[in-house]
């Protein structure tokens, strides 16, 4: 550390973590990028060393959360979450409720196995289709999904990288680890009830329109043509998006190709001359109007074939969402150049429940977006599988490997009972599982990887570093010292509620995960000098970090289901506060019964 700066470490740590804060919140940069800096600052000023960084990468908890993504990947890739789900939704139309009731209830279960964010990628499509069969919207389903992932991964410690992250700060701090189902007596409990809130309260939901449901029924069944611009056109050398008759009624001009190239990005600025190839969107039965009469009607003409219909094929509309690790992300549309790249027209754009100005094809994209798509159905299919985006009215886009089905359940058990038994730390055992459903073939290498968060592998270890320089600045023991005569007066569960709702206030402003490793070793050191266990008030924190019901950017899921249900910011706090609420009481009542203090 720099000599001038040594007296000064824990109001410059201090300030850093301030600052980090605030930056999470207002979402300057993405989450990862924000705290890799904020490590890379404190390593310049010597508040961190560099090894501290590389004991930040040798915790248990990154190796163990991206096994962990692998495995869940093998879960998805052979079909075994969406056999799961489909069976329940199957019931729709015998009882419309219980379906409801045991979807949410599978998802619950499979959240404490398998991680949230790739099983609500799952789980989307399959709860549109159950809003279709039930005549209810999305927005009525889409969030009681993701809130139900979040309750089920609190019962497990390999439910939620956050729990695993604070067992790895516990670890680091002194604890003994937490088994695999220590957490789950109080996690099951709270689940029910969550769980219970979601099935009785899912009528009070907004009825909200996603991009798709507001397309006329009969927009599925245009179609995208192509015309030839013949010799004696009287349109050559006008400028094609201004010609009336290629944008008026049913028609919309799409494309202009000349020399094989698209020009869609500047058909205001060419004219049309004799080769040139109108990519046209009209109707079914202007389509047969063109074939019938070898031109497009309304012309004032005896030439036939004056504009020669060249080929058309059906086309789409599809609502495409922006996974995490989607490879467009970052891009505008205009870089992305789907059309020339894939053979699909991008419609329509929105963001966080708002659609974007006419501009939105210079936006950068972000997860979370959805792109309103037009294009052949084969098309948008190789856009989605090329690119790693989710089409929401289609559950499945590629081929499963059901064959690996029983495989990969098999590798989940065998896990699963080995770490009930004790028989070797959950890091190694993912690793192990890891390794199974790769050399079993369950998963290719290409998609293991892609199927891994590296963004929150990179946040958790710069979380982890910056955590460290907390602990070197005694900045944890300075507030501790702070709280304690605050607290001591009164009976320790007040201490705990002020942890859980410390815990709960920051993972709604910033992401959990770094709720995790700051309060962590404070809720460690508070326990601590009240002279009580600290394992409580780490449960505490396990529980609450994850409890984000009030906002779409506390947690990962809810973001995913935002743009996809068509939901408003103050949408998750109007249905979210009271979840909040009941979840809180419930688990500041339950956590002292089974950890007393």
């Amino acid at each position: 550390m720099l000599a001038v700066l040594a007296p000064h470490s824990p109001a410059l740590v201090a300030l850093i973590l301030f600052l980090l804060l605030i930056a999470f919140a207002t979402e300057i940069r993405p989450p990862e990028v924000t705290a890799i800096g904020a490590a890379g600052l404190l390593l310049v000023l010597g508040l961190i060393s560099t090894d501290d960084i590389l004991v930040a990468m040798s915790n248990p908890a990154p190796l163990t959360i991206a096994a962990m993504f692998i495995i869940s990947g093998a879960l998805v890739r052979t079909g075994t979450l969406e056999a799961f789900a489909l069976r329940v939704t199957g019931l729709a139309k015998a009882s419309p409720v219980l379906a409801t009731g045991l979807l949410l209830v599978a998802i619950a279960i499979l959240s404490g196995f398998t991680n949230n964010t790739p099983l609500v990628m799952m789980m989307i499509p399959i709860g549109i289709t159950l809003a279709k069969e039930l005549g209810d919207r999305p927005s009525k389903i889409l969030m009681p999904i993701s809130f139900a992932a979040i309750l089920g991964g609190t019962c497990t410690l390999i439910g939620t990288s956050t729990n695993i992250l604070v067992d790895g700060v516990a670890q680091k701090n002194g604890m003994t680890g937490f088994s695999i189902f220590e957490i789950a007596p109080a996690g099951i409990i709270i689940a029910i009830v969550g769980v219970t809130y979601l099935a009785l309260t899912r009528r009070f939901l907004p009825d909200r329109d996603t991009m798709s449901s507001l397309l006329d029924e009969n927009e599925s069944k245009r179609y995208t043509m192509s015309i030839f611009i013949g010799v004696t056109s009287p349109y050559l050398g006008q400028i094609a998006s201004d010609i009336d008759l290629f944008r008026s009624g049913e028609r919309r001009l799409v494309d202009v190709i000349r020399n094989d190239a698209p020009v869609r990005t500047a058909l205001s600025e060419y004219m049309l001359r004799q080769g040139d190839v109108l990519v046209l969107n009209t109707h079914e039965t202007d389509v047969m109007t063109i074939r019938e009469r070898g031109k497009l009607p309304l012309i004032n003409s005896d030439d036939p074939y004056r504009f020669v219909p060249m080929s058309s094929h059906r086309s789409m509309m599809a609502e495409i969402l922006l996974l995490p690790g989607a490879h467009l992300i970052g891009q505008t549309l205009k870089e992305a150049a789907l059309s020339q790249r894939y053979g699909v027209q991008p419609i329509a754009m929105h963001r966080r429940g708002s659609k974007l100005p006419e501009q939105y094809d210079s936006t950068k994209l972000q997860v979370g977006d959805t792109l309103l798509l037009e294009g052949a159905k084969t098309n948008i299919r190789r856009l989605v599988q090329g690119e790693n985006l989710m089409n929401v009215s289609e559950p499945k886009t590629r081929g499963y490997r059901r064959h690996k089905a029983p495989i990969a359940i098999a590798v989940i058990l065998a896990a699963v009972f080995a770490a009930a038994l004790d028989i070797m730390p959950i890091a190694g055992l993912a690793v192990l599982g890891m390794a199974a459903v790769l050399v079993t073939r369950c998963i290719e290498p290409d998609e293991a990887f892609a199927s891994v968060d590296w963004r929150i592998i990179g946040l958790i270890v710069a979380m982890l570093a910056i955590g460290t320089a907390l602990e070197n600045a005694g900045l944890v023991e300075m507030l501790v010292q702070a709280a304690t005569p605050w607290l001591s007066g009164f009976p320790p569960v007040y201490a705990l509620a002020a942890i859980y709702l410390l815990s709960l206030l920051l993972t709604e402003l910033v992401t959990n995960n770094a709720v995790a490793v700051v309060v962590t070793p404070i809720a460690i050191q508070l326990a601590i000098s009240l002279g009580v266990d600290p394992r409580p008030f780490v449960v505490a924190v396990m529980f609450a970090a994850s409890a984000s019901f009030l906002t779409p950017i506390g947690y990962q899921t809810n973001t995913l289901v935002y743009s996809a249900g068509g939901y408003r910011f103050l949408d998750f706090a109007r249905y979210g506060l009271p979840l909040t609420l009941v979840i809180a009481v419930t688990s500041i009542t339950i956590i002292p019964l089974i950890w007393p203090l």
